[in-house]
């Protein structure tokens, strides 16, 4: 089987995106065309542009490398 990604991010992408909810760590939680991005060290309702570092099946984890007000 190939081993082809479905996720729409790829690590070292940078996105924009607002944080929506926050899990149960705290992290920040943004989507990208429905796919979900943690982002530590965010708030609610912030908007950022965050650097993806990893890609999973079926999540991604970025860092946060400007805020917006």
């Amino acid at each position: 089987m190939g081993s082809t990604s479905t996720a729409p991010v790829e690590s070292g992408e940078t996105h924009h995106v607002e944080i929506e909810e926050l899990g149960e760590e705290g992290d920040g939680i943004a989507y990208v065309e429905g796919f979900v991005v943690f982002v530590p060290d965010t708030e609610l309702t912030e908007a950022v542009d965050v650097e993806i570092e990893s890609v999973r099946d079926s999540f991604a984890v970025g860092e946060v490398v400007e805020r917006h007000e």
